[in-house]
């Protein structure tokens, strides 16, 4: 089985994959101190609820935007798992020329995903109705600490893309900003004006950042002269694709499934060890 794992500002998520098909997907809180030995815990216990163990493991392949965590991890899954895993960066194959300056400033789970959602939805797929055949790219709008926007033609290329605060990071910034401002739970309000204080600053987030979503999609169609699928991921994307019709897809799993689709490319299946 393939470990794959994307190690994010926030969580650390780890999937499972038996062959193509994911077995496993758990969460767990990055930590930038951790050691070595604390990484394995923590991922043998998370295995364990899924029934797994270090020995059902022949393989893993990793993304990180947090470089201080990656050396714990390397050095937990070497010692206790006894896998060298493999790191999405410069010289790793994805079959995605970036078109970025420079191109290894574009984050490996951005990658990830743009390498993913091409597979499953951009091109001629079959799983994307569309009038004609004429080849889509994509657009992959990841609801995370940041909110990115990653754009792939249809030849496929990384073209670039845009980068936003996260609606968590706009919460906390008028909770901390605003002396008077109370923190909210982030949750559709009943209604755009709203009656209190709560209500409004609500309103301000949800309302407001699904239109900043839809806002930077118009001016990214606007600058492209071919079709594309718009492909939701991360925490809010749920939530967007409820109030818009901008999120034409949601997939959770997107990072996950690059991974091990880089991972094929550049190691094939993984084997069982000896």
């Amino acid at each position: 089985m393939l470990l794959a794992i994307d190690v994010g500002n926030s969580n650390t998520c780890v999937g499972v994959f038996a062959g193509e098909s994911l077995r496993c997907e758990l969460r767990l809180s990055t930590r930038r101190d951790w050691t070595r030995d604390e990484v394995a815990i923590a991922l043998e216990r998370a295995l364990a609820l899924s029934e797994l163990g270090f020995a059902d493991l022949d393989d893993a392949v990793m993304a990180s935007v947090v470089p201080p965590a990656v050396p714990a991890w390397k050095q937990a899954l070497s010692r206790y798992v006894e896998i060298d895993p493999l790191i999405i960066g410069p010289g790793v194959r994805t079959g995605l020329p970036i078109r970025y300056d420079p191109p290894q400033d574009v984050g490996a789970d951005r990658i990830a995903s743009s390498v993913a959602a091409y597979h499953r939805y951009g091109g001629t797929s079959a799983r994307v109705e569309t009038a004609g055949d004429e080849p889509r790219g994509v657009i992959v709008v990841d609801f995370g600490t940041a909110t990115t926007f990653d754009v792939v033609s249809p030849k496929p290329e990384y073209l670039g893309g845009v980068i936003a605060p996260g609606i968590g990071i706009s919460a906390d910034a008028l909770f901390t900003r605003a002396a008077k401002l109370p923190r909210v739970n982030i949750t559709r309000p009943a209604s755009v004006i709203g009656r209190n204080t709560v209500s409004a600053i609500q309103s301000g987030l949800v309302y407001g950042y699904v239109s900043l979503v839809e806002g930077v999609l118009q001016r990214i169609r606007s600058e492209l002269r071919w079709p594309v699928v718009v492909i939701g991921t991360g925490g809010f994307a749920v939530d967007v694709a409820r109030e818009s019709r901008c999120i034409e897809i949601v997939d959770d799993s997107l990072v996950l499934e690059g991974l091990r689709l880089v991972h094929a490319r550049n190691r094939g299946a993984p084997s069982r060890r000896g």
